[in-house]
């Protein structure tokens, strides 16, 4: 088989475990987008935002940057992130973890705003306060959201690539192939 086209491929095992682990951490990121709210039942700031409760959204976020960066260092560190599909992967995978650390340090500073929020000075300096919690909240929310749908990319990258592991042997799509045999030694014309 051309050399080229089997470098091209990635195993089989590994494309699946890759997907698995996307999908799992996509989903992750999707519920934390849904799940970490700043605003109250009736769409508004709550009177007393809880610090604690808005820095669990900051710490959140980290855990969650931290895995994706973990997965795309890890994938990038593979023979398979120089490949044309590997590239790609890897590519939505530096968005992922570029989105996905974004996130926090825009959560923690809407815990930081609620701290200043009882010593804020008459109503329209609250309101600029409360304004700015809600905008960082919620493009925090929307880096997450981001992230998800940048891994959510790449799993479909892999499974094209999947499709196109039916055209080759099972032995080199699990990255098995043997190498073929070499070939007799020749004769010397001198030998008898």
């Amino acid at each position: 088989m051309n050399p080229d086209i089997e470098r091209e491929l990635i195993p089989h095992s590994d494309t699946v475990r890759m997907i698995g682990e996307l999908q799992g951490l996509s989903s992750r990121l999707k519920h934390a987008c849904t799940q970490l709210e700043l605003l109250d039942a009736a769409g508004h700031v709550p009177a007393s935002p809880d610090f604690s409760v808005l820095i669990h959204h900051a710490e959140t976020a980290q855990a969650l940057s931290r895995d994706v960066v973990q997965l795309t260092s890890a994938f990038a560190q593979t023979a398979h992130s120089t490949n044309r599909a590997g590239s790609t992967v890897l590519s939505h995978l530096a968005i992922a973890g570029t989105m996905s650390c974004s996130a926090a340090p825009l959560f923690a500073q809407t815990a930081e705003t609620a701290l200043a929020l009882p010593q804020s000075h008459g109503t329209s300096d609250r309101q600029q306060m409360e304004g700015r919690m809600v905008v960082d909240h919620a493009t925090a929310r929307a880096y997450l959201r981001r992230a998800s749908e940048s891994l959510r990319e790449a799993v479909k990258e892999l499974h094209g690539h999947l499709d196109f592991h039916r055209f080759f042997p099972a032995s080199m799509r699990q990255g098995t192939a043997t190498p073929p045999p070499p070939p007799p030694p020749r004769q010397s014309p001198h030998t008898r």
